[in-house]
């Protein structure tokens, strides 16, 4: 899926009570920003990708080697918030030029620097570069077309370069959306690969995004100290509106067919 055979959509805005939307030549939208706190991160969804931050260690948001990369850009929340909030090393692909030219005009996207790239290219091709193996310890992955209906990867053998390109003890989210069938099979794709016991999930948004939370070899604690490490977020993430505690009755681990409400991590 090379971006140079692909024919990609135009890129928009809108904006609507405060709130500046990202589309990409249908109404869907693919991020957004508020205009007059363009920290805060905005999208319901957006936010639960972050719960990921439950399963790293607190003392771990200060390392200054961890490494984020994000497999889509969309309206940069997520980029932003881990090269400006957590001040980590972050690479972004993302395959349409126009989505990070329009980043950097309306939403707040800096320019690339010494903790920021923003690479141009396929992901899938990116992920089975030699060097990404074993070099990322948060990786989100939001990986949608114009129509919104289904991720455009999200087979096995993608999934395997996710966890490859994860350290021991990193962290992957994957923002999934649609029919409840759909979402089952991509789950169970993500269970196979990284294991039944690393893979945990999100209660779906009202529009229907779930996120699963997959490890690399991730231990969770004990109740008390996941509610120190809720409570340590929104302390430190207050401009963004992390609700982490409300995080913890949204999770549960996956089972396979899971359909369900969610229930206490």
């Amino acid at each position: 899926m090379a971006a140079a055979a692909l024919s990609l959509p135009p890129v928009g805005m809108s904006e609507h009570d405060g709130v500046r939307y990202l589309h990409l030549g249908t109404p869907w939208v693919q991020g957004a920003m508020r205009i007059a706190r363009p920290e805060h991160v905005e999208l319901e969804y957006v936010q639960r990708m972050l719960a990921v931050l439950l399963w790293l260690p607190t003392e771990d948001l200060d390392n200054p080697d961890q490494r984020a990369v994000q497999l889509g850009l969309g309206a940069g929340a997520l980029s932003r918030f881990t090269h400006q909030a957590l001040k980590w090393d972050t690479t972004v692909v993302e395959i349409n030029p126009q989505v990070v030219a329009a980043c950097r005009a309306w939403f707040r996207l800096p320019e690339d620097g010494p903790r920021l790239r923003v690479l141009t290219g396929d992901a899938a091709a990116w992920l089975q570069r030699p060097e990404v193996a074993g070099s990322t310890g948060l990786l989100h992955v939001d990986l949608y077309d114009e129509e919104a209906a289904a991720p455009v990867l999200d087979d096995e053998d993608f999934y395997a370069d996710c966890r490859r390109a994860l350290c021991e003890g990193g962290l992957m989210a994957v923002n999934l959306f649609g029919r409840d069938a759909s979402f089952a099979r991509s789950a169970a794709r993500i269970a196979r690969v990284f294991g039944a016991g690393q893979v945990w999930q999100l209660r779906p948004t009202r529009e229907g995004n779930t996120v699963v939370v997959a490890g690399r070899g991730v231990s969770v604690p004990d109740r008390a100290a996941v509610e120190a490490r809720a409570f340590e977020l929104e302390r430190r993430f207050v401009r963004q509106g992390l609700p982490a505690r409300k995080w913890l009755r949204m999770v549960s681990p996956w089972r396979p067919a899971y359909i369900g409400s969610g229930a206490p991590l």
